[in-house]
């Protein structure tokens, strides 16, 4: 498939720009030819200058035309413009007012009736004879007394206008070919990042048809199970309705976590951007988790740390206030806590007693503010290899897989987490060392430097 998106490409852009090529030697082709005629047409306007004052025009005779020229005057007692047009190789003809043939320089007449064109003409008399002619009528007073044609030959302009069209043939074909192997080239580095796109887009559908597969599966089972017996006591009944229902709870935050980030990638999230303080916002999620953090006997406390360097430079009353949505701030906030509480005890030490920490802090950057919030435990830790690929879609590290109360775990928390925070213009990190703890950095900036 993408072999033949690459080959489209690599066509279209060697097309198009064939076309262009085309275009562009035409009009050097149609530049270089009138210029060249051009210069004929000044040469036989130029004789014409010449000839015509050497004219010798006489009265006519009674019964006759008022005015004629006299033939034998005007040309043969003024042999040097006529051998002159000769060396030039222009050939003149004067005809009589009724079109007849009176006196020429050419040894064979040519077969060419008498026209007025007084712009340029060409004429063609075999394949490779051309002639320019331009057609003069010459006339005293209100009589014509008759017409001057002066013809040149362009073979000055055949050879190198033949010569012209093969080297432009040349140019562009050898140019076709040299566009259409880089043609290949950038469209393969063009089409690499939608490669890249389509392998992530198929890794996520199978990860999401995947993790809709078990529990759509095991629901079925249930609902069946009901169906076939009936007469089934009420307690073991209410026990796999219980079950149904944690699974429809759990396909419903897919779909939503699903519905969230394909709302995020396509920009269309709309986001309730507003001033808010985030220690007011921490110290409520915080004090939501403690409720599930004491019932597990962890310790979960918020420490808002206050830097001396940033007090001056804030307004006292906007101290540690951002502009965000609070909702997708509180879901930030809320997910790392839950992560901590869930994953982080689950130790085979059990005489440790697990610690959270959740530490706001202010810091100046290259003249910025930015606030900084670390969720900080002494769990088990995260293996290292597991850190680079911690906040991608559906990966699970293997304390996720191996926590028995995870089960209504999706996999796209983290993933959540990260797009939420860069949304707000912020950053994520984590550290963590076996058995002594992990520890997730958010950094946010300031309202007063924030962009939103």
């Amino acid at each position: 498939m993408f072999q033949t998106t690459r080959r489209r490409l690599a066509i279209w852009y060697t097309s198009v720009t064939a076309v262009l090529l085309i275009i562009f030697a035409t009009g050097i082709y149609g530049y270089v030819y009138k210029t060249l005629i051009d210069r004929i047409d000044d040469t036989l306007k130029h004789v014409i200058e010449i000839v015509e004052p050497s004219l010798v025009i006489e009265k006519g005779t009674i019964g006759n035309r008022r005015y004629k020229v006299n033939l034998d005057a005007s040309f043969y007692q003024h042999p040097h413009t006529t051998n002159q047009v000769e060396d030039d190789h222009i050939d003149l003809e004067w005809f009589s007012p009724n079109g007849e043939l009176l006196w020429q320089t050419v040894e064979k007449t040519l077969p060419i009736p008498l026209s007025f064109n007084s712009g340029g003409k060409t004429i063609r008399i075999s394949d490779d004879y051309l002639l320019r002619q331009i057609t003069k009528r010459i006339q005293k007073e209100r009589y014509v007394l008759g017409y001057l044609r002066v013809s040149h030959p362009l073979f000055d302009v055949v050879k190198p206008i033949r010569q012209l069209i093969v080297d432009l043939s040349v140019a562009i074909i050898l140019l076709v070919m040299a566009v259409g192997a880089i043609g290949w080239f950038l469209s393969g580095i063009a089409i690499q990042p939608v490669k890249e796109s389509y392998q992530s887009l198929k890794q996520f559908t199978a990860d999401a048809s995947h993790e809709l597969r078990n529990p759509i599966a095991t629901l079925k089972t249930n609902i069946q199970s009901l169906l076939s017996y009936p007469q089934m006591d009420l307690e073991t009944q209410k026990k796999q309705l219980n079950i149904s229902s944690r699974l429809i709870e759990r396909l419903a935050n897919l779909v939503n976590d699903l519905l969230f980030l394909a709302r995020n990638d396509s920009g269309i999230i709309n986001h309730d951007f507003q001033s808010l303080p985030l220690d007011a916002l921490l110290l409520e999620v915080v004090e939501e988790q403690k409720i599930i953090a004491q019932a597990k006997d962890i310790h979960l406390a918020l420490i808002i740390k206050d830097n001396q360097e940033i007090l001056p430079l804030v307004i006292e009353d906007e101290l540690f206030f951002i502009n965000g949505d609070w909702l997708q701030i509180n879901r930030v906030f809320t997910n790392l806590i839950s992560n901590a509480i869930l994953h982080g005890n689950a130790s085979s030490n059990k005489s440790k007693k697990l610690v959270i920490k959740v530490i706001l802090t202010a810091q100046k950057k290259q003249s910025k503010i930015f606030y900084q919030v670390i969720v900080e435990d002494n769990g088990i830790g995260i293996v290292n290899d597991v850190l680079p690929s911690l906040f991608d879609r559906f990966y699970r590290g293997d304390n996720a897989r191996t926590y028995q109360d995870n089960n209504s775990s999706t996999g796209l928390g983290l993933a959540i987490v990260k797009a939420i925070i860069e949304n707000h213009q912020g950053k994520i990190a984590v550290e963590s060392k076996i058995n002594e703890g992990s520890k997730f950095i958010v950094t946010l900036p300031s309202q007063t430097n924030q962009v939103v």
